[in-house]
């Protein structure tokens, strides 16, 4: 393998890094994955899929202490958690051994070891198996990802204070867990042992929880988290020196409303983020512009430094990982000249698994507000849905936000069941420029829980059908 010359090399085996590769490879190109762990990258191994197998577990749980609700007799559930754990390596090990197919069909070349940059088409590697080996390319790709942002001043020691990737490895459920942090990772691991019968206390600097979705979002998931028994905290300040690790508990001190809590419980989950995986790999030594860790690029994935490349998390903006796909695409058509097309960051849409679950696609209210757009809103409650009645799930609501002046869709937001799915139809809406009308335009089939959307589009104009 030393002195292997390749088409594109890819530094980083991630969900952004294996699609690059897959297309690359369709267009024809000889291509070489680096990786230092496992393709499928955090998302597969430590983030997106052990999560929502978790989460999964979770709602099955939840379901099952309710069957009486829908004529099941289900007494005596009870939660085995480690066996939440072999299923989760049950499925990474087959999702796994489902891309390095994919790489063998393909002809990918999989080199496992931690590459750096030499030049912008050079890469050395010292392999997992020993030795080193460089790698030329015509063009590289950087797909380094990210990794759980820390806390100044705070140890994360793995057992009493964790991150996101130690809390989707545990073998046992904590009794009782405070998280630091209200985004998705934060409100996901709360929502999931909050079901499984844990203590939970969540905290968010800032006034709302997932301060980057739509307001009305944030502030409906704290009351129905409120109502689950999970206590909620938001403008919350963090006394960082207050945080004692003690064999069986951890204990800190917050601020809110001017009054000093004490809180304390079994472990301490920092969930405050991502940092960029950039440095080391030798991008400062090639003229790399960097932004807070974060490699600039442009809108096709270029550096600056000519045949080097960027994606994903790496780059920073919406650290998710189906936006890292859709760079690591758009980075192999500029590449093999497959008439490239940039991305719509507003198309791309987010997703929160909790219970009820949260997705957006396109503008927040306030940021089309600010930005001087007027406005019209239609919503509609899955209270008045029926499909979301027959499944006993009946919190939240559809918003969509359309441009009062040309009618043109801005942005759909949802929380309720099933709502990571239903973000689809809203994205695709986007994509093509649509109407609120269109939408209703457009027959959903009854009953079901797309249905809402449809009635929230009517909403715009006032013409919800179940709902005044």
């Amino acid at each position: 393998m030393n002195g292997q010359s390749f088409d594109l090399a890819i530094l980083g085996g991630g969900p952004g890094g294996y699609p690059a590769a897959i297309r690359a490879a369709q267009y024809g190109l000889k291509v070489a994955v680096i990786e230092k762990y496992k393709v499928g990258g955090t998302c597969l191994h430590w983030g997106c899929i052990p999560t929502k197998v978790i989460l999964e577990t979770a709602e099955v749980l939840y379901m099952a202490k309710r069957g009486q609700e829908f004529g099941v007799n289900s007494q005596g559930v009870s939660l085995d958690y480690s066996q939440v754990g072999k299923r989760r390596e049950r499925v990474l090990s087959t999702s796994t051994g489902g891309i390095e197919f994919l790489f063998k069909k393909h002809g990918i070349t999989l080199i496992k070891g931690e590459g750096k940059l030499t030049s912008p088409t050079t890469l050395s590697v010292a392999l997992t198996e020993g030795g080193t080996a460089e790698v030329s390319a015509r063009d590289v790709i950087v797909s380094t990802g990210s990794m759980p942002k820390g806390l100044p001043g705070v140890k994360i020691d793995g057992e009493r204070i964790i991150n996101s990737d130690h809390a989707s490895t545990l073998t046992e459920l904590p009794g009782s867990v405070i998280i630091v942090g209200g985004g998705a990772i934060g409100v996901e691991f709360a929502s999931a042992w909050n079901d499984m019968g844990a203590q939970v206390t969540l905290v968010e600097m800032l006034p709302r929880l997932l301060p980057l979705e739509d307001a009305e979002i944030g502030d409906e998931l704290a009351k129905l988290f409120s109502k689950r028994g999970i206590k909620v905290m938001v403008g919350t300040g963090l006394k960082l020196e207050s945080i004692r690790s003690y064999s069986d508990r951890v204990e800190l001190e917050v601020e809110q409303g001017g009054a000093i809590q004490r809180l304390s419980a079994e472990k301490l989950l920092i969930a405050t983020g991502r940092a960029p995986v950039t440095a080391g790999i030798g991008l400062e030594e090639l003229g790399v512009k960097l932004e807070r860790g974060f490699i600039k690029v442009d809108e096709y994935m270029r550096t600056g430094v000519p045949h080097l490349y960027a994606i994903g998390d790496a780059v920073g903006g919406l650290m998710l990982a189906h936006k890292a796909t859709a760079e690591g695409l758009l980075a192999a058509a500029t590449i093999a000249e497959k008439d490239p097309r940039p991305l719509d960051y507003k198309r791309i849409p987010s997703c929160t698994y909790c219970r009820p679950q949260a997705a957006a696609v396109g503008w927040r209210e306030a940021e089309a507000r600010e930005a001087g757009r007027g406005v019209k809103i239609g919503k509609f409650p899955f209270m008045a849905s029926g499909m979301a009645r027959v499944i006993g799930e009946r919190d939240g609501f559809v918003k969509v936000i359309a441009d009062a002046e040309t009618m043109e869709i801005l942005g759909v937001h949802i929380l309720g069941p099933r709502a990571t799915e239903l973000i689809v139809e809203p994205a695709l809406a986007r994509l093509l420029e649509a109407t609120p009308e269109e939408i209703a335009l457009n027959v959903h089939p009854h009953p079901t829980l797309s249905e809402a959307l449809m009635e929230a589009a009517e909403a715009v104009e006032g013409r919800a059908i179940h709902f005044a």
